[in-house]
């Protein structure tokens, strides 16, 4: 599944960016995925970030879906390079080579499955170890609206985050709810690393590249700063 959207004369993946995209580029690029077991709800969780619609007809993953998408982050722009992994154990070897050089994933499990909430060690293993050490997680509570079948209770979860120095929400694919914030506070949290100089873009497999926006100012440093009465101050 790849969301390509060249024919609305934008840049890929810019459906549902609430303000339209830069006219100067994006300041930065990050590579995110997203993993969990099979039956989490995983690619209808990126197909409501991207479409901003519940997807009816989701089958389970095989091997690896793509999208993509350009968010606003405290007056920057991202975008979002988004891989989808399957969940199933027969996939994982194709899928742990989608892992190197990820700069942040989100963690899904079904709150309705204790099953799913269980693996999550083995996957939280798996980032860390074939990422990076510093890649970001969000830890992602899906099916909020399934809340009367609930298996994993919130407070649970959230200690579960904490011990592993995750960020927590819970979200629901079919409703919406907390989707779009999940992407955003995973790139918020690598921005502020990138600013204390944590993170680095220029390291090969940090996950991070600088966009033309932010390109066009380490080049010409001087006129980003005070451009000409000529230029467009808009």
């Amino acid at each position: 599944m790849t969301w390509t959207l060249s024919s609305l004369g934008c840049d890929a993946g810019c459906l549902g960016v609430s303000r339209p995209c830069s006219p100067f580029g994006d300041d930065f690029l990050f590579k995110f995925l997203v993993i969990g077991n099979a039956g989490t709800g995983k690619s209808c969780l990126l197909h409501q970030f991207i479409e901003k619609k519940f997807k009816d007809d989701s089958n389970h993953t095989i091997g690896v879906e793509f999208g993509s998408k350009i968010i606003n982050v405290g007056g920057k722009y991202v975008k979002l390079q988004i891989w989808d992994t399957a969940g199933q154990e027969r996939f994982r070897s194709v899928t742990r080579s989608y892992y190197r050089g990820a700069a942040g994933a989100l963690l899904v499990y079904d709150i309705t499955s204790r099953e799913t909430y269980n693996a999550l060690t083995n996957w939280l293993t798996d980032a860390r170890m074939l990422a990076s050490q510093n890649i970001v997680i969000i830890l992602c509570g899906n099916k909020k609206d399934l809340d009367t079948d609930r298996e994993v209770t919130f407070l649970e979860a959230s200690r579960f985050a904490q011990e592993n120095e995750l960020m927590f929400l819970e979200t629901s694919a079919l409703t919406g709810e907390n989707v779009e914030e999940a992407f955003v506070q995973c790139a918020r949290k690598i921005l502020n690393k990138i600013e204390s100089g944590e993170l680095d873009p220029e390291r090969m497999g940090s996950g991070i590249q600088y966009g033309d926006a932010a390109l066009r100012q380490l080049r010409s440093p001087r006129r980003a700063q005070a451009p000409s009465a000529q230029e467009c101050g808009c």
